[in-house]
């Protein structure tokens, strides 16, 4: 299809899932032909906006595809603002071709919205026509039109394998077993984005993550909107733990680990396995959102307060070494103040290693964008200050509990933070570690680390 070497780049907003998507889409640009420049769109040092940085050499790109995020109205904003200054490059050479792709293309009033008021973007596909890229890009240019794409009916959606997968380095991998979700949470645009639930054969996941240990990988992710509801579609009884079961049967040296599960379909077996299960990562990520039955419900969440504080208990109980982590959401339609105070109460209770805590925003078209909210920005604000007041006290306490301890971490990259001969990396609980260390042939490998000071958002110590 293409016969000069060319450069393309993907820009990339949101969540795992997202990453792991621009994962395939360069690997089907690799195929194609074009040359894969690593981009990034963000602050520079000086707080100005929009300037690329990781390379300047994107102007020599001859397609930008920037794959976007909509679960919140800040990110949709944000990337409609980047998206806006990708207008500079066409501006200098009309002969860019720049697509968008992501949860936002999916959204028919932000497609159209690109399509009238973005006019120098030339393509837009969905998260469900990924493996089309190829025959999108050469509709654009063999036909010299403009390209829209989106899957707006799912009845008949397919998981393409075997799909070309350019990862960003050998020692970790995204694996995704399972697409979209049946869920509905009253304020999520995910199974309107991203489509109904649609499991991967487990033979598939199971010859990808072979592949993968006998390639040395040491980080397995397995994503999922909701990786509880995991089935077998060809087998129905064939479940989440089974997959984890046959996956940690696979030899090599690497830590397994899964995003992102719902509370209401973890099972007892799960937390079992990881109290037991010497594969599986200690970190579990498990989405609380509120502390108050009556938002709960408004949010359709499908679980109590008692339910979720139950399920941290056994988590505790049965493997006490697990970091737990968490999202929640601030200032939901209705909340009072003592609805609040109950969340900070959990919060309390359960004592997270780390939480990732939003304010609500609408978004529209879903369940939620019909109910008043009556919560002012002052109080969401003022709300979202002390809820992470009280997160920062755990976090450090949790951080500081590791002082004098040694732990194993996946050495990922230098630790620029701290000047020259600095290198960091994760252990088993997900926990940020810095190290002194001018060997970088350990990035990619497994590093024991005694740590000497545990601070707010990371681990700092001496290589063993």
């Amino acid at each position: 299809m293409i016969h000069d070497k060319k450069k393309a780049c993907v820009i990339t907003f949101g969540c795992q899932q997202n990453e792991s998507d621009s994962e395939k889409i360069k690997g089907l640009l690799d195929c194609a032909g074009y040359e894969i420049l690593n981009a990034d769109m963000t602050e520079d040092m000086s707080g100005r906006r929009g300037q690329f940085t990781g390379t300047s050499r994107i102007s020599e790109c001859s397609v930008i595809i920037m794959n976007t995020c909509a679960v919140r109205e800040h990110a949709e904003l944000k990337a409609l603002s980047r998206i806006g200054q990708l207008k500079h490059y066409k501006n200098k050479n009309k002969d860019i071709l720049i697509g968008v792709c992501g949860c936002l293309a999916e959204q028919p009033h932000i497609a159209e919205k690109i399509k009238k008021s973005f006019p120098y973007v030339d393509f837009i596909f969905g998260t469900r026509e990924i493996h089309r890229v190829p025959e999108i890009l050469n509709r654009v240019i063999t036909e010299k039109t403009r390209v829209f794409e989106r899957n707006e009916n799912d009845i008949n959606d397919i998981i393409p394998e075997d799909l070309p997968i350019l990862r960003e380095n050998k020692f970790q991998a995204k694996v995704s077993i399972m697409y979209g979700c049946d869920n509905f949470c009253s304020y999520c645009v995910v199974p309107y984005v991203r489509g109904r639930e649609r499991s991967r054969a487990k033979e598939k996941i199971l010859t990808e993550c072979a592949g993968l240990a006998a390639d040395g990988c040491r980080d397995i992710l397995l994503l999922g909107q909701n990786v509880n509801s995991y089935r077998d579609p060809e087998n129905s009884n064939y479940r989440f733990t089974d997959l984890i079961n046959d996956i940690a049967k696979i030899k090599g040296n690497y830590l397994l680990r899964f995003l992102t599960s719902h509370p209401k379909d973890v099972s007892g077996e799960l937390i079992g396995m990881m109290g037991e299960n010497k594969k599986l990562a200690k970190h579990f990520h498990l989405p609380v959102q509120a502390g108050s039955d009556r938002i709960l419900e408004l949010m359709n969440r499908k679980y109590t307060r008692a339910y979720y504080l139950d399920l941290v208990h056994e988590l505790k109980e049965k493997a006490g070494d697990t970091a737990l982590s968490s999202d929640i959401i601030v200032g939901f339609p209705s909340e009072t103040e003592q609805e609040f105070e109950d969340t900070l109460d959990l919060v309390a209770r359960a004592e997270f290693d780390n939480i990732f805590p939003f304010i609500y925003s609408k978004r529209l078209n879903t369940p939620a964008e019909k109910m008043r909210d009556d919560v002012s920005r002052e109080e969401k604000t003022e709300r979202f200050k002390r809820l992470l007041k009280l997160q920062n006290e755990i976090s450090l306490k949790k951080n500081k509990a590791y002082e004098g301890k040694i732990i194993r971490v996946l050495v990922e990259s230098e630790y620029k933070n701290m000047g020259a001969g600095w290198l960091a990396g994760r252990n088993s609980q997900h926990k940020l570690a810095a190290f002194k260390s001018r060997n970088k042939d350990l990035i990619g490998e497994f590093a024991d680390i005694k740590i000497t000071e545990g601070k707010l958002h990371g681990l700092y110590g001496e290589e063993v």
